[in-house]
């Protein structure tokens, strides 16, 4: 009788505890500064600009995609994602990166971008007609 209350306890903290792993993984924190991004141990989503000055790595043999990217005060952070390049990184209007700052760059899982939209440029073409 009693292994049947183990084994239900033992279950329902399996439980418990993938619940609270789920939960704060998906509380994730979106910053725009880069000093609160190097700052926090946790995984963040840090929103930038890819700073096309300093162009982008792409090593096949690591299977790595470096580059740097700049938060909206012109503070600069190393990028260095295990996959490749996004398919349009290169017209992207603004990056978010979800990952974590340590050992001097920030460790990327992901990357999203945000292209320019063609209603934008349309209407951007309209009103300088």
């Amino acid at each position: 009788m009693k292994s049947k209350y183990m084994f239900g306890g033992i279950i329902v903290a399996v439980f418990l505890g993938l619940m609270i792993y789920l939960f704060t993984q998906s509380n994730i924190q979106y910053e725009n500064d880069f000093r609160h991004v190097m700052a926090k141990e946790k995984i963040v989503k840090a929103t930038g600009f890819w700073v096309k000055e300093k162009n982008y790595n792409i090593d096949k043999e690591n299977k790595t995609f470096t580059f740097y990217m700049a938060d909206q005060n012109g503070m600069e952070m190393k990028v260095v994602y295990e996959g490749t390049i996004p398919n349009n990184f290169e017209t992207a209007t603004s990056v978010v990166v979800t990952g974590q700052y340590r050992d001097g760059y920030f460790h990327a899982r992901d990357i999203l971008t945000k292209c320019p939209s063609k209603y934008e440029e349309e209407s951007v073409k309209a009103s300088s007609l």
